[in-house]
């Protein structure tokens, strides 16, 4: 080829790499968000108290089903992470199968049995071929009605427990959210963030036993089933799996009374420590408040989102961190918000300045329209992802159920996050994001950074 064939062809092929690559650079439009659309959902309630809602879902032929129960560490007592233990043992097995047979019985469906335990709810549930839908609801039904309880099982599942609290109370995180829950809850169960190892170590399998029968029925529990299913055999199954379960006891209702105002935490010592760990923050309204939905954007805008303010300013134009986050943390009839960072040691005391920093800034200026847009974007998309899997949908209908918001607060979050204005905005931080009421946690060498943080860790 000529040397001007060849440049000329280079340059059309410069010229044209160089459109492609401003074509990349300018994407579409979005479209006009849309609310979410439940999917049609049949929920019923058994005889006994159960509670059923079933959803045809999606076009693969998979199906999830998943037996959420009112019973978590709220119903510890004084007994802190026996709920954990009971969950424990439920893996170990029923009358009817060993924990491998169980296991077996799952993967032959395509699946698996998951246990999960919270501070307000015990799941048990798996994810299976749609056509095993029934039998994965006489399977849950047997690992949760019938559980052996094993007592020679005890020891080992005991013992796995005793190592994972001694990890976890050497972590700075664990450690901060142990104290912050402390700070606020006190001696109610959410305020018991771990048991001591001998208080764990002496739990028997009577203590076990008797946590099951006290907290476990039929009107404590609510059955998911989400996908693709034949709906007269499934209703079938859940009325021969769970039919005669008897009662059991009404939800447990016990309401903490989170301190008011700024509570006095010493810094929790970590001599040597290269990095401080902090929570900042305080109790706030709960789903279903006026202002959640103005509180959830308020939130995402100022620190949840990885583009939120102060992400930007500690961790990108700082440096101070690689992990700042807040959240707005939920329970029945209760929340609060809170910033969590693992800041330099050497800038701690910086570090919080920035945060308060951020705080006013929010509450003094309304954010710009597009920067607000911006946010409401980012939900509303999250939003959406959460609600297009089997799972998502479960979770976004129990966290309805728990906290009585109704079906409509999915149907209309979409366009209830795009109402939110910039002065709402500035209005929900200064209303309920009140510094001079934020107790402030701290886990990191004292020596070095008591005179930094001397400010906030004391009590006004």
């Amino acid at each position: 080829m000529h040397k001007w064939i060849m440049s000329i062809a280079l340059l059309f092929g410069a010229q044209g790499f160089a459109q492609d690559e401003a074509a990349k650079e300018t994407p579409p439009e979005g479209g006009t968000p849309k609310d979410f659309v439940l999917p049609a959902t049949d929920s019923y309630t058994l005889d006994n108290g159960l509670q059923v809602t079933l959803v045809p879902f999606g076009t693969l032929p998979k199906v999830a089903v998943e037996a959420v129960i009112r019973v978590g560490n709220l119903n510890d007592g004084e007994q802190t992470w026996i709920a954990d233990l009971t969950a424990d043992m439920l893996e170990e097995g029923t009358t009817e199968r060993s924990s491998v047979e169980v296991a077996q019985a799952a993967a032959s469906m395509g699946g698996e049995v998951d246990f999960s335990v919270g501070l307000d709810q015990t799941t048990v549930g798996g994810d299976v071929l749609g056509e095993f839908a029934p039998d994965l609801v006489e399977l849950i039904a047997e690992v949760v009605r019938q559980p052996a309880f094993p007592e020679e099982e005890l020891e080992r599942v005991r013992n796995d427990r005793l190592r994972a609290l001694a990890v976890a109370k050497t972590q700075p995180q664990s450690m901060a959210a142990a104290e912050f829950a402390k700070a606020l809850y006190g001696d109610h169960p959410y305020g018991r963030y771990f048991p001591s190892e001998e208080q764990l170590a002496g739990y028997t399998i009577d203590d076990v036993r008797r946590f099951y029968a006290d907290n476990f029925g039929a009107q404590r529990t609510q059955l998911f089933v989400v996908g693709q299913f034949d709906a007269s055999t499934v209703k079938s199954a859940i009325e021969t799996a769970f039919g005669d379960w008897e009662k059991g006891p009404a939800p447990l209702v016990m309401l903490p009374e989170p301190a008011e105002g700024k509570q006095a935490v010493d810094i929790v010592n970590r001599a040597d420590a290269s990095q401080s760990n902090v929570i900042v923050g305080l109790p706030v309204p709960p789903p279903g408040s006026d202002d959640w939905i103005k509180l959830q954007v308020t939130n995402t805008l100022l620190g949840g989102a990885f583009s939120s303010r102060i992400t930007s300013n500690i961790r990108e134009d700082k440096g101070y961190t690689y992990s700042p986050n807040s959240s707005l943390s939920t329970r029945y009839k209760d929340a609060y918000w809170a910033e969590s960072a693992a800041v330099t040691t050497e800038v701690t005391g910086p570090a919080l300045d920035e945060i308060y920093k951020e705080i006013d800034r929010l509450q003094n200026e309304p954010p710009s329209a597009e920067e607000l847009r911006a946010f409401q974007n980012y939900m509303a998309g999250v939003f959406t992802l959460q609600n297009s899997t089997r799972s998502g949908i479960i979770n976004m209908l129990n966290y309805t159920e728990l906290h009585d918001l109704g079906d409509d607060y999915l149907t209309t979050y979409v366009s209830n996050v795009y109402a939110v204005t910039p002065e709402e905005v500035s209005e929900t931080a200064e209303k309920y994001l009140r510094e001079e009421d934020m107790t402030v946690v701290i886990v990191g060498d004292r020596a070095q950074i008591s005179e930094q943080v001397g400010k906030y860790v004391k009590a006004e």
